[in-house]
Parts: structure tokens; C-alpha cells; sequence
């Protein structure tokens, strides 16, 4: 699957992926980009945030390092999504070869989605509705879609919060002439404010996971509805 040659319309939609993703680097050659595996850790860390250390992946020019990265990849993160990236495919990557990254970055794709799907129906089935009553799906459904709507709110109104102490932090400037004592303090501060940025950036990508699992609950919603009108359908015609 890794090794198969993508479709003009297969590579407009991956390329589409991709560019919605907020990476640490501009994209200009993906071959060259993703070589050293780093962007592709980030890619899973947008989506699955605790499967990705991103301090373990080091942006590297060397052929070594970049294997390492890889290889780190393979054993901490890809294993956990059931899949292996073989060596031969790895070491066409590293090289930047032409079309060695594309097939990859396409079944990561579908192992992320197939993850968040998969988490997405956990979350809709626990607790939530009752399989063998026909007549509860669609209610118990959207309280479930109301639970993540307003899990997402308190997270978006908890960011906003942050930035805003981090823009009172920012406010004032250290200067050569302040008293050494507030000197001091405010350096604590500015401390505090790094700690602030990584919550926000915690946040976001907490947000941004509600999101798509709320998109994936919306076609689960959708199938639902359908499965139950053909249910009431077959029903009447009884």
C-alpha cells in the first residue's frame, strides 16, 4: 500500500490534508520536507496528541539522523496506529526521493482517521444509547453531540483566558533602570507566560481534535437517522 503510486486526484486531496495542518515549516518540496520524519510526527501530533513527544523528533540534514527519527516513528507512534514503515521505504524517504513520501502520508492518513473514528464511536456508545432500543438512538445521540459542543466551548472560552493574561504579562517591558526586586518578579512571570503558551497550544490541539470528532459524530448522526427511517419504513409496511 505504502509503495503504490498515488492518483492526480489522490495527491490534490492529501496535499488539501495537509495544508490544513499547521506544521513547523513551510511547505515547499514534500519530499525534502518530510524527509526527516519530523513533520510527519507533527501530523499525528495535530490529530492524536498523546501518541507524539515532539522534543524526541530532532530536525536533522544528516542521513543518521533522520533514520533515527524514523525509526523512532516506527516503534513509539506508527505501531501504536497498526501500521510498520518498511526500511527500504524509509530509506527512499531519508534520500528525498521523488514519490516515497506521498503513499506514506496517505495510509497515515487513513490510520488517523480510522483511530478518531474509532474513538469517536466509544464516545457515542458508552453510556450514551442503548443498541437494542430502536426508538433512543437519535435522542441520546445528540445529548452526546451536546456534551462535545459544550466541552469545546469551555475549552475555546479557557484559551481565550490564557491569551488574555498572557497580552497583561506582555504589557509591561523590562528596562535597565527597573528596581532589581521587580526586575525579578516580572522574569517569574515571563516564566509563567512560557508555561501559559504550551496550555494554549495544549488547548488548540484539544480543540481542534472536539472538532473533527464532532464532524465524524455529524455522519454518524447522519447513518443513524438513515438506518432508523428505513427501520420505521419496514415497520409500517408490516
Amino acid at each position: 500500500m505504502m509503495d503504490r503510486e498515488l492518483s492526480d486526484e489522490e495527491l490534490q486531496d492529501l496535499f488539501a490534508w495537509i495544508d490544513k495542518i499547521p506544521l513547523s515549516r513551510p511547505k515547499r518540496n514534500i519530499s525534502r520536507d518530510f524527509s526527516d520524519g519530523v513533520m510527519a510526527a507533527e501530523v499525528v501530533k495535530h490529530f492524536i496528541p498523546k501518541l507524539v513527544d515532539l522534543h524526541n523528533y530532532i530536525p536533522a540534514n544528516s542521513a543518521q539522523q533522520k533514520l533515527s527519527n524514523w525509526n523512532l516513528l516506527n516503534r513509539k507512534v506508527f505501531s501504536k496506529l497498526d501500521f510498520h514503515v518498511p526500511e527500504e521505504t524509509v530509506r527512499r524517504i531519508v534520500l528525498s526521493t521523488a514519490g516515497a513520501i506521498e503513499p506514506l502520508l496517505s495510509t497515515l492518513r487513513e490510520k488517523i482517521d480510522r483511530r478518531l473514528e474509532h474513538n469517536t464511536n466509544n464516545i457515542l456508545n458508552m453510556d450514551y444509547f442503548d443498541t437494542r432500543n430502536r426508538e433512543k438512538p437519535h435522542t441520546e445521540v445528540h445529548q452526546t453531540e451536546a456534551r462535545l459542543l459544550a466541552q469545546l466551548a469551555e475549552m475555546k472560552k479557557d484559551e481565550k483566558n490564557v491569551q488574555k493574561n498572557m497580552k497583561l504579562q506582555h504589557a509591561v517591558k523590562f528596562s535597565s533602570e527597573m528596581d532589581p526586586t521587580f526586575r525579578l518578579i516580572l522574569q517569574e512571570k515571563d516564566q509563567a507566560v512560557m508555561a501559559l503558551q504550551e496550555t494554549v497550544e495544549i488547548l488548540q490541539m484539544k480543540v481542534n481534535k472536539l472538532e473533527h470528532l464532532v464532524h465524524l459524530k455529524d455522519m454518524r448522526i447522519e447513518d443513524l437517522t438513515r438506518h432508523l427511517e428505513m427501520y420505521k419504513a419496514k415497520g409500517n409496511t408490516r
